[in-house]
C-alpha cells in the first residue's frame, strides 16, 4: 500500500532478513497465544530464540518450564505475590543451574517489552497491554500484535509512535488480510472484508439468547481461546474491536469495512479490490499460522499450522450479520468513528461485564445492554487526536465503576 503515509501494518515494507535466529520476547507466554507461539519456536530453534517471558503469575509451574525449555534470560510476572511460587518452580526446573532475571509487578511487561530484541509477541489480554505495546514500539522492536485492545483503546498514542509497518498483526482476520493486501496498492483496495464465525449462538434470536449461560457461551464451535476471548466470540465484540483495529492499522474507512458471517472459519479474511477481483487468506482453524507471520514476517515457516486436504470435498457458507441479535458490531463502528476515549469506554465496559456474566451475575443480553448504557453516558469523548496516556486510564476507570453501579443494579432489580 504504497499512498503516504503508510499504515501501521503494511505488507509492502521492506523488512530487512534477521541475520541467524530472530530474537522474541513474548508477553502474555502462558495465555492461549504465548503457549501457541513457544510451540511453534521450539519447532523451529533455527528460526527463533526467545529472550524474554512475561505472564500475569498464577501459572508459575507452566511459566517456569517455558523459561528452561527455552533458556531465556528474564522472566517477568504481573503480580509480585507470584514471585515466592515462581522461584520455587524455577528452582525445580533449573536445579543448580543459575536462575533468569526476575521482574515483578504492573511494569514488569513493558520493561521486558524494551528489552533488546528484534519481535516482541503482545499476546495479553485486554486493555492493560497498552503500556507494553507502547514500550516495543518506542524501543524500536517490530511489534507482532495479538492484543487488540493496546490498539483500540490507545490508537492515536500507538499511531503517534508506531514507524509506519512496524506492526504485524497476530489476529487471524487481520494476519489474513495483511497477506492478501500484498497483492495491491491501497487505491486498488475497495473494501474490506472481516469474516466471524458467528459464535455459539449463530442463528438466535435475541430473545433466544436472554437464558443462555456460561457453559453454553464458552462452548465456541471452531475456536479454543480463552474464556473472555470465547464470551466476546459469543457476542460479536470481538467482531466489532476487530472492525476498529483494521480500521486502524490499515487506514481503510469504516464504511469500507464489511462483517460477514463464516461458520467454518476456514476463510479468515477478504480484500474486494476495485476491479471486482476478492482475494482470501484461508487455511484451516489455526493460530500458529498467524502467529507465524508476525514473528517470522517476512519469510514464512515451513508447516506452521497444518493445511487444507483439498482431496476433500468440504462446504464453504456465508452470511450476512444478524445486526439485531448481535448489536456489538454496530456499536463499535459508532465508537470507533467517535474515536478519543469513546473506544477505551467501550473496551472496559466489555470486560467488566464479561466478568460479571462469567461470574453469574448478568444475564447474556445484558452484557451488550450494558456497555450501550455506559458509552451512551459517555457521550462525547475526550481527547480526540491528542488523547493521552491520562485520558485513557481515567475513561477506563469510569466506565468499569459505572458498568459494576449497572450490573449491581440489574441483579438487585432482579432479585425483587
Amino acid at each position: 500500500m504504497s499512498d503516504s503515509p503508510a499504515p501501521l501494518a503494511d505488507p509492502h515494507i521492506a523488512f530487512d532478513p534477521a541475520e541467524g535466529r530472530r530474537d522474541v520476547v513474548v508477553l502474555g507466554s502462558t495465555g492461549s497465544i504465548g503457549t501457541q507461539a513457544i510451540d511453534l519456536v521450539l519447532r523451529n530453534p533455527d528460526r527463533f530464540r526467545v529472550t524474554a517471558l512475561s505472564a500475569a503469575g498464577g501459572r508459575a509451574g507452566l511459566l517456569a518450564e517455558q523459561a528452561r525449555r527455552l533458556r531465556v534470560r528474564t522472566v517477568a510476572v504481573a503480580r509480585e505475590e507470584a514471585v515466592p511460587a515462581l522461584r520455587e518452580a524455577l528452582r525445580e526446573q533449573y536445579g543448580t543451574e543459575p536462575l533468569p532475571e526476575i521482574l515483578a509487578g504492573p511494569e514488569a511487561a513493558t520493561q521486558v517489552a524494551a528489552s533488546e530484541c528484534h519481535t516482541v509477541l503482545n499476546g495479553i489480554t485486554g486493555s492493560i497491554g497498552l503500556a507494553p505495546t507502547l514500550a516495543a514500539l518506542e524501543a524500536g522492536r517490530t511489534l507482532a500484535l495479538a492484543n487488540k485492545e493496546s490498539l483500540i483503546v490507545g490508537g492515536p498514542l500507538v499511531k503517534a509512535v508506531a514507524k509506519p509497518g512496524q506492526i504485524i498483526p497476530v489476529d487471524s482476520e487481520h494476519a489474513a488480510l495483511f497477506q492478501a493486501l500484498a497483492a495491491g496498492t491501497r487505491t486498488d483496495v475497495r473494501k474490506l472484508v472481516v469474516t466471524a464465525s458467528g459464535g455459539p449462538f449463530r442463528g438466535r434470536t435475541r430473545e433466544q439468547l436472554a437464558h443462555v449461560t456460561r457453559e453454553d457461551a464458552l462452548a465456541h464451535p471452531t475456536w479454543a481461546m480463552g474464556p473472555v476471548i470465547t464470551v466476546n466470540s459469543a457476542t460479536l465484540v470481538n467482531k466489532g474491536l476487530e472492525v476498529i483495529e483494521a480500521h486502524l492499522l490499515y487506514d481503510i474507512p469504516f464504511d469500507r469495512i464489511e462483517v460477514v458471517v463464516h461458520p467454518q472459519s476456514y476463510v479468515h479474511s477478504m480484500v474486494e479490490f476495485t476491479d471486482g477481483s476478492t482475494l482470501a487468506q484461508a487455511t484451516p482453524p489455526d493460530m500458529r499460522g498467524p502467529i507465524a507471520i508476525g514473528i517470522g514476517w517476512p519469510d514464512r515457516v515451513p508447516g506452521a499450522a497444518p493445511a487444507f486436504d483439498w482431496s476433500k470435498a468440504s462446504t464453504w457458507e456465508f452470511f450476512p450479520l444478524d445486526t439485531e441479535a448481535f448489536p456489538s458490531v454496530g456499536l463499535a463502528r459508532h465508537v470507533g468513528q467517535l474515536g478519543g476515549t469513546a473506544p477505551a469506554v467501550f473496551n472496559a465496559a466489555n470486560e467488566e461485564c464479561v466478568e460479571a456474566f462469567l461470574a453469574g451475575r448478568l444475564p447474556f443480553n445484558g452484557i451488550m445492554d450494558t456497555v450501550t448504557a455506559v458509552v451512551t453516558e459517555h457521550g462525547t469523548p475526550a481527547g480526540g487526536t491528542s488523547l493521552t496516556t491520562q485520558d485513557v486510564l481515567e475513561a477506563e476507570t469510569w466506565a468499569r465503576a459505572r458498568a459494576r453501579e449497572l450490573t449491581a443494579k440489574a441483579t438487585a432489580e432482579a432479585r425483587a
